[in-house]
């Protein structure tokens, strides 16, 4: 589906007028990455997969920051009409939920961030460079997203992961465009919210994995208590990509927050 301004496409699934609950990717996924939750949750809500710009039928940004993707997810969001969504943000998708509760701090019904980080740290920093250069390097190169998908997806998971999740996962992969997936990588370089935690004022799920070395469990269970009221779950022996590698443990543990969401309505 394209919104009528024909910026961006997204997935659906269930009654448009019910609750929206809005997924949103990681750098190297689509829409379609949220297939199954799509699925499990249609039922009760309006569930809304968007593509980010410059990904799948989105069309990409002039100039690409993580203020200009929650930009674009503020004008998303218009575009379909939703009121009061209910977020979840995994890596990057992450990012840009905890930037656009900045400009939209009471829009929002409830968030989940899923594997993500309050800050990427310094432009200069030693861990930033190595990590953009372990992922730009091999492009530079000559290899290719499709080439690179295998073992992108294989470095991102824990144990046991679901085989048609990691199938789906390396599709996505495969499929980003190399100029988008460059683009959102450059953009972490200086991410920073820490200091707008504590002024998150919705209903807040903080989702990680035990075996996630891009977003670790320790650091995202330190980044709740910076949250007010935040709930953390981490689940045991998965890495990154949490919705794809256990959907069923994801499903179960982002249901459980749906749920507490209704008995406080």
């Amino acid at each position: 589906m394209i919104t009528k301004d024909g910026r961006f496409a997204y997935e659906a699934a269930g009654d448009p007028v019910a609750t929206p609950l809005i997924f949103l990717h990681g750098i190297g996924g689509a829409a379609r990455a949220w297939r199954h939750q799509l699925a499990t949750f249609g039922n009760r809500f309006h569930a809304i997969a968007w593509d980010m710009p410059g990904y799948g039928g989105s069309a990409p940004l002039a100039s690409v920051s993580i203020a200009a993707l929650a930009d674009a997810l503020k004008r998303f969001i218009e575009q379909l009409g939703a009121s009061r969504p209910i977020l979840v943000g995994h890596s990057i998708g992450g990012m840009i939920v905890q930037t656009w509760l900045v400009q939209s701090p009471k829009l929002a019904r409830a968030v989940v961030l899923a594997q993500t980080s309050p800050a990427f740290g310094k432009a200069e920093g030693d861990w930033q460079r190595s990590f953009i250069a372990a992922r730009l390097g091999p492009l530079d190169r000559g290899e290719t997203m499709m080439s690179l998908a295998p073992s992108l997806v294989k470095e991102l998971v824990g144990d046991d992961p679901d085989p048609k999740g990691m199938e789906l996962a390396r599709e996505c992969m495969a499929n980003v465009p190399e100029a988008s997936y460059r683009a959102m990588m450059l953009a972490l370089i200086g991410f920073d919210q820490r200091s707008t935690l504590r002024d998150i004022s919705v209903p807040t799920l903080l989702l990680s994995g035990s075996k996630d070395n891009n977003a670790p469990a320790l650091m995202m269970a330190k980044m709740a208590t910076f949250i007010p009221g935040a709930e953390y779950v981490e689940l045991a022996g998965v890495g990154h990509l949490a919705n794809l590698e256990r959907p069923d443990i994801f499903n179960e543990a982002l249901g459980r927050f749906l749920n507490s969401l209704a008995t406080k309505a």
